[in-house]
């Protein structure tokens, strides 16, 4: 078969051109029409179910709301877990689903969801819901500006933000638009208490009127000559001034509002969120592209309508860019073709200089072409070029180069010994295609663990799989095709009359080593032992960690006030840092969120819960260089300025981020327990390691509340019941919602208050009035209580499976190592002595990377199979394939050496290039013990074949690493890629020594039978 093929593509060229020409202008045409994105398209398996329950503690929440629906939603097997998170009047329950169901199959399970708690409502309280189901929570809105507006009113803000909105919803390949941090505003009515006391006019008759004025009503309809018309309903107030004129019957005569209370608009005191860019105030745009549409053009087609809407912005409105992802994949792009195009250069250069340039030629050519191959067919699979696919491309480049190198190597030698081209192919061909294919499908199988896996991970690097499946099989099939018709052209048939083609000082060098090596085959094996021995111990000191930092200058800031803070004290501490950022020169701008995170403008951004206690900056530096030296000062202000809250930075990581490193939970149903374990697990850890920073639970603080000590007989006796009282504390403090106001496509609450209810204190309490139906009379708030207490209660109430959970989190200083922290403070942590019915779970870093670990073990040993099967059924015996996976565990030791050398750690992407490296020293066994085997064969002493054999093979091994190690070093200054190009350099740099020495020397002592007969031959 192999003779065939090489040959006929030679004497075929029609056939060989079509197929180089196609894999060229198809490259072309898959390069300008795939799609391109920043990361995967991945989906987020997460649903929130929010449910309202106004007037309960946190307590009653998850135990009233949460423990029923969490119930009905545990039943259904996609389930991975459920946890929520517990607020006075609110629930917030956070589904995941198995990661073993692909995007597909969600909007089904997500149906199911809906029904599950749908079919719930009947179980909750009164009061309670209607739950909501938010299945979007996943959803990435990659283009996201911050929008200012000084000097504009509230209603402007809005217009512009719905006018922006509904503009660029009209761009092709648009998916949403999400706008957050608007001013939120409301009709405040505040009667005078006197006055309505003195009318006898109640509140909620107040509140009444104005929901009764306001309401849309069917008014039927009437038939007419055949004709159905619809009769509208009288139009209700439609600005201020009405609702300041409605009417009320008080004891047979109608007063207007205005008589008794005061209308107007404004701002909420404390709203849900107040954003600010560059310490201004702002609200926030995001845009999400459609599936699988090319976000750069899709970011394009928004900026030009942005240009094209300056006429209609009014002047003052500027749109402000906080992330703009076409513009990061747009130059991820094009920097990895700079990188490309300099390693297929060095690649070519190397070639030159050692093979001469008719060999650069011809194997710089079939590595062009199957590059730009790959992208052919990428493209027709629908894979966009993103972070993984593009690393994809770089982790293959050894094997891609090596298959040609093979080839053109051997037939290079050939034709310089007389043989024509033709049959040159032929030889060459049918001594390494066989074992090649082999070798090649084994290099693609160590990465289908990962690539195949049912579950997140393989959703995640599915594409990393196919381009390294599509690269390596497509240069396999140009280096038995595109490689001899161009070596045809190329390369020149020599007179034959050289005697030795490996007779150079460098090959008679490495003969007499080799030679050497054999005669002490086990001092070398000791030798290798202790190497690797020694190599795996250095390799325990490499820092772990699973996705290095990204490469955009941006980082965070995260920062909590003690629990029942108000959002205002918050900002209030935010614009503190921001008015230290702007003094600095290497802070190009700050983005302010108070009251919540940003919209999800990463995929692997995590926007923290909404809490008015939470602050948060997004800070874009002019280089990443800029980061640390700000970061640590920074850390150093943020932390004096403001003791009072819990501050932190976070760099911006290239894989999934947002927890703590270290967490630990503790379950149990009695709170008090919990925040005993919590605190006694904090004191272990603090004298376990010093290494910890910002030590804290996910309950928080307990918060005081106010407790009316409510009077029984006395409420009784006036006709007051307890939701009596608790809707007069409530128009005396928050203020009652009586309806909606409309303005336009808003709706504004309207709030009934009493007047004073926006002062501090609760002094004011005491001297409210509540209405008695009963009496017809208003009761003083004093005559039925006997005064307010105060308390302490949780108010954040976090449950995991239905059982109260505890987490203990706590972060680690930049550039320490969370896994050896952890280490530190395992043991001590799970030696305490938990009461019966309370467990310990680890979460943080160490769940994520268990996770990924036990992901990876459960697909690997598969892959594994299939590989040693492989490697058997090439050669058809069992001692060679053993002296070829012999030589795996050692590639670790060249890894070691370089990351240890560099001080880089050993993260995701360096345990891909170790996968690589395992691949390209597999295939480089697998084609030396094959060319030994047929040296043998045609009767060369046993030893004197394995020298010749593996010298013949020194010059494809070493160009092959060289050319590779030399590819890697534009990658070193790229932080997704540096270590794993450290790891592949490095690696490679010893496995080249594995396959040269360590392979010839494992050869002789699996034969110990032929070497002592070839010895014994030898001396007679």
């Amino acid at each position: 078969m192999g003779k065939g093929i090489a040959e006929g593509a030679i004497n075929r060229p029609l056939l060989t051109w079509m197929l180089m020409i196609g894999c060229l202008l198809g490259g072309l045409w898959g390069f300008a029409s795939m799609g391109r994105l920043e990361d995967p398209a991945f989906t987020i398996k997460t649903a929130v179910v929010f449910t309202e329950y106004p007037g309960a503690s946190a307590e009653q929440v998850a135990t009233e709301v949460s423990e029923p629906l969490e119930s009905a939603i545990q039943q259904m097997s996609e389930i991975k877990f459920v946890t929520s998170s517990n607020k006075p009047g609110v629930s917030r329950i956070t589904v995941e689903i198995e990661s073993t169901y692909d995007g597909t199959e969600l909007p089904q399970i997500w149906d199911k969801l809906r029904n599950r708690v749908n079919d719930a409502q009947g179980t909750l309280p009164s009061g309670a819901g209607p739950s909501r189901v938010n299945d979007n929570f996943g959803d990435v809105y990659g283009i996201f500006y911050a929008v200012t507006a000084p000097g504009f009113t509230d209603a402007e803000r809005h217009d512009m933000s719905e006018f922006l909105r509904r503009e660029l919803l009209t761009v092709t390949g648009v998916a949403d638009v999400a706008v957050a941090g608007l001013p939120e505003e409301r009709i405040f009515v505040e009667p005078d208490t006197a006055v309505i006391t003195n009318l006898g006019l109640p509140p909620g008759a107040i509140v009444q009127a104005i929901a009764d004025s306001n309401a849309v009503t069917d008014a039927g309809s009437v038939s007419q000559m055949g004709q159905e018309i619809r009769i509208d309903a009288p139009e209700g107030s439609g600005t201020v001034d009405d609702i300041r004129g409605l009417t009320i019957g008080v004891a047979g005569e109608v007063i207007e509002i205005t008589d008794f209370a005061r209308v107007y608009r404004g701002r909420v005191a404390d709203p849900n969120m107040l954003i600010r860019f560059d310490g201004e105030e702002a609200f926030t745009l995001g845009v999400s592209g459609k599936d699988g549409e090319n976000i750069v053009d899709v970011g394009r087609a928004v900026d030009a309508k942005l240009d094209a809407l300056q006429s209609d912005i009014p002047i003052g409105v500027t749109l402000h860019p906080i992330y703009q992802q076409h513009v990061v994949v747009d130059e991820a792009s094009s920097s990895f073709l700079v990188n490309l195009a300099m390693s297929v250069g060095i690649v070519v250069l190397v070639l030159a200089l050692f093979m001469g340039w008719r060999a650069a030629v011809v194997v710089g050519s079939t590595l062009l072409l199957t590059v730009v191959g790959t992208l052919f067919f990428m493209a027709l699979a629908d894979l966009q070029m993103q972070r993984i696919s593009l690393g994809a491309l770089i982790i293959a480049m050894g094997m891609l180069v090596d298959n040609a190198i093979v080839v053109a190597e051997g037939m290079q030698g050939d034709m310089e010994q007389g043989k024509t081209s033709r049959e040159a192919a032929t030889d060459v061909a049918g001594k390494t295609q066989i074992p090649l294919l082999g070798a090649t499908v084994i290099g693609i199988m160590a990465f289908a663990g990962i690539g195949l896996s049912p579950d997140a991970t393989g959703e995640f690097l599915f594409s990393l799989f196919a381009v390294i499946g599509i690269s390596l099989l497509l240069s396999w099939v140009l280096a038995i095709t595109a490689t001899p018709l161009l070596a045809h052209y190329v390369f020149r048939q020599g007179s034959g009359e050289d005697t030795d083609p490996y007779g150079g000082p460098v090959f008679r060098a490495y003969g007499a080593v080799l030679r050497a090596a054999l005669r002490l085959r086990w001092l070398v094996v000791a030798a290798l032992l202790a190497i690797t021995v020694v190599c795996y111990w250095g390799f325990g000191q490499v820092k772990q960690q699973f996705f290095p930092d990204s490469n955009t200058p941006l980082f965070y800031v995260h920062y909590k006030l003690p629990q029942g803070a108000s959002i205002n004290a918050t900002a209030a501490d935010m614009a503190v840092l921001e008015d230290w950022l702007e003094a600095r020169d290497d802070v190009v701008s700050v983005a302010t969120f108070v009251g919540g995170g940003a919209t999800r403008f990463m995929l692997t951004y995590a926007p923290e819960e909404a809490l008015p206690t939470y602050g948060h900056l997004v800070i874009r530096t002019e280089t990443l260089e800029d980061i640390p030296p700000l970061r640590a000062d920074l850390e150093i202000f943020g932390r004096n300025a403001l003791p009072e809250g819990e501050f932190r930075t976070e760099r911006l990581a290239f894989g999934p981020g947002g927890g703590a490193p270290i967490a630990a939970r503790f379950s149990g149903s009695d709170p008090d327990v919990l925040r005993a374990l919590a605190e006694e697990a904090a004191g272990i850890m603090r004298a376990s390691t010093d290494q910890l920073q910002d030590l804290r639970t996910d309950w928080r603080e307990r918060e005081l509340v106010l407790r009316p000590d409510y009077s029984e007989e006395r409420a009784q006796t006036a006709g007051v019941n307890r939701a009596d009282l608790a809707t007069a504390l409530q128009t005396a403090t928050d203020g009652s919602r009586a309806g909606v106001y409309r303005e336009e496509d808003r709706l504004i609450p309207i709030i009934v208050r009493m007047p004073g209810a926006a002062e501090p204190g609760a002094a004011h309490l005491i001297d409210q009035i509540v209405y008695s139906e009963a009496a017809g009379d208003f009761i003083p708030v004093e005559q039925i209580i006997n005064g307010f207490d105060y308390g302490v209660e949780d108010t954040l109430y976090q449950r995991r499976d239905r059982v109260p959970t505890i987490t203990v989190e706590a972060g680690v200083p930049a550039g320490v190592n969370a896994s050896a922290v952890f280490t530190e403070l395992r043991g001590p942590i799970e030696a305490m002595d938990l009461p019966d019915g309370y467990s310990l779970e680890w979460g943080g870093e160490y769940e994520s990377s268990t996770e990924a670990q036990q992901s990876l073990g459960g697909q690997l040993p598969v892959s594994l199979l299939i590989m040693v099967v492989i490697s058997i059924l090439l050669f058809g015996k069992l001692r060679q394939p053993l002296i070829v996976w012999l030589l795996v565990p050692m590639a670790v030791n060249g890894v070691a050496l370089g990351l240890l050398g560099t001080g880089l750690p050993f993260s995701f992407t360096a345990l891909l290039g170790l996968l690589s490296l395992s691949g390209m020293l597999i295939k480089n066994g697998i084609v030396l013990v094959e060319e030994i085997d047929l040296t043998r064969a045609d009767g060369v002493p046993f030893r004197e074949a394995i020298v010749q054999a593996s010298t013949s093979r020194l010059r494809p091994v070493v160009l092959a690493a060289g050319t590779t190690i030399l590819g890697m070093i534009p990658l070193l200054w790229d932080a997704f890629f540096a270590s794993m190009a450290v790891t592949i350099m490095g690696g490679l740099g010893f496995a080249s020594i594995l396959t040269l020495i360590a392979a010839p020397v494992f050869y002789s002592l699996m034969f110990p039978k032929a070497d002592k007969e070839a010895r014994q031959a030898a001396a007679s």
